[in-house]
């Protein structure tokens, strides 16, 4: 709990920008950086956030509507962001949530309102390997921004599905089937799942699917960055 609100203050109180190390303000930017964060204002998809058109669904989304109703990127997953991620992700470097969080909030904030936060989960073993969910940590700081609901136990993940990221696009899918399972009652409840990146969906789209079976009325997505069709 110390460490959790030791991260929500500094993600509120002016600090050096999280990519030059200049004066920043609340959030961990400064104002040039900010305006080099790629893909802010780039026209997507509305349901699965790849670039596009912004009003209409891509091809791939109206030939096999996801499970998920929209998504929301805050950007694209392209340097600085891919060096940012890693370094929150792998590199365990949580001061980076405070950064990543803010460009995920003023995305959420143009969003329908949900009444819940779900991030996405990570099994058992690898929490304990990497010591934290970094979409838990993303949620924490929309959550307390937004003033939303966020339950980080609404979901669970199995321990044995390898990491997406080592898997090829074709794979990715089957790999999460079955993955997760609901741990609270969601009837009639607009989710919102939070992770990091975005690459094929597949994650988010058996998590939604999940969430769906357990009585949600629909769930969206917010990422903080969704990488190109290709990836």
């Amino acid at each position: 709990m110390v460490g959790m609100q030791a991260r929500l203050r500094a993600a509120l109180l002016p600090g050096p920008c999280a990519l030059c190390g200049g004066k920043a303000g609340p959030g961990g930017w400064c104002a040039a950086c900010w305006q080099d964060v790629p893909g802010q204002d780039e026209p997507r998809c509305p349901t699965c956030a790849l670039p596009g058109a912004r009003q209409a669904a891509c091809g791939r989304c109206l030939r096999e509507p996801p499970a998920y109703v929209r998504s929301f990127a805050a950007c694209s997953y392209a340097f600085p962001i891919d060096a940012m991620v890693a370094q929150f992700k792998y590199g365990r470097n949580l001061a980076l949530a405070a950064p990543l969080g803010t460009l995920l909030c003023t995305r959420a904030r143009e969003a329908p309102r949900p009444d819940l936060l779900v991030p996405v989960p990570v099994g058992r073993v690898r929490l304990a390997q990497r010591g934290f969910n970094q979409a838990a940590e993303l949620a924490r700081l929309v959550a307390h921004d937004l003033q939303l609901e966020m339950d980080p136990r609404a979901a669970l993940r199995r321990d044995a599905d390898p990491p997406q990221a080592s898997l090829p696009l074709s794979e990715r899918a089957r790999s999460v089937r079955g993955a997760f399972r609901c741990a609270r009652a969601l009837h009639g409840t607009r989710v919102a799942l939070v992770d990091d990146v975005m690459t094929s969906g597949a994650t988010l789209n058996e998590l939604a699917a999940t969430l769906l079976h357990a009585g949600a009325r629909e769930v969206h997505c917010w990422v903080v960055a969704r990488t190109p069709e290709s990836a």
